[in-house]
Parts: structure tokens; C-alpha cells; sequence
């Protein structure tokens, strides 16, 4: 028994596929581009994530003299735990701008 090609659903899925692969290129590109900023309770730490999960900068704002190693180490955890929480928030955020109005096979 020979089967029906259906051309113009080919067309269709080749379609999808290509407007798919274009929004992960967009959405890859808008991760490794976006950065957010988080302190540390005191605002003496600050670093800088990308919504990749990347820190690309780590600032240390006054002075070094009276902070005990074990308590700046303590905020240090402390602010880089919170980075990576506040790039998994923003890359969740991109995916929502990028992909949310995708619909999906069944809503064909």
C-alpha cells in the first residue's frame, strides 16, 4: 500500500524547525548578553552574572580592614548563591520573552 506524502506539511515542519533554531540562536545570544547585578546584605560585595549563569565581575565596595576572613568569605557564598538564583530568574525571563508566543504542534 503506498503512502501519501503530504508536501506541504514537509514544507511546514522544514519551516518550524528553521523559525525554531533562529529562536534559540536569538535566545543564546540574549543569555550571554544579559547581565544582572546582586549585593551582598551590606552592599560591601557585588557581583555581576550573566542570565548564562557567568560571573563576570565581582566588586568589593570599601574597605577589606575590619571585615574577618571567615564572615567576608560567609558574604561572598552568600551574594554568589543569590547571583546564580538571580540568573536563573532572568534567564527564565528571556525564555518567556523569546519563546512565549511559540505555539506549540497541537495548537496547529
Amino acid at each position: 500500500m503506498a503512502r501519501e506524502i503530504d508536501e506541504a506539511w514537509i514544507d511546514e515542519a522544514i519551516d518550524r524547525y528553521r523559525h525554531i533554531e533562529d529562536l534559540r540562536a536569538d535566545f543564546d545570544k540574549a543569555v550571554a548578553a544579559h547581565t544582572v547585578s546582586v549585593h551582598s546584605p551590606d552592599q560591601s560585595i557585588e557581583v555581576v552574572v550573566t542570565a548564562a549563569g557567568d560571573i563576570v565581575d565581582v566588586r568589593v565596595h570599601g574597605s577589606l580592614h575590619h571585615r574577618q576572613p571567615a564572615e567576608f568569605a560567609r558574604e561572598i557564598r552568600t551574594v554568589v548563591t543569590s547571583a546564580a538564583k538571580a540568573a536563573r530568574w532572568a534567564r527564565e525571563k528571556l525564555h518567556g520573552e523569546v519563546f512565549g508566543s511559540f505555539r506549540t504542534l497541537e495548537e496547529h
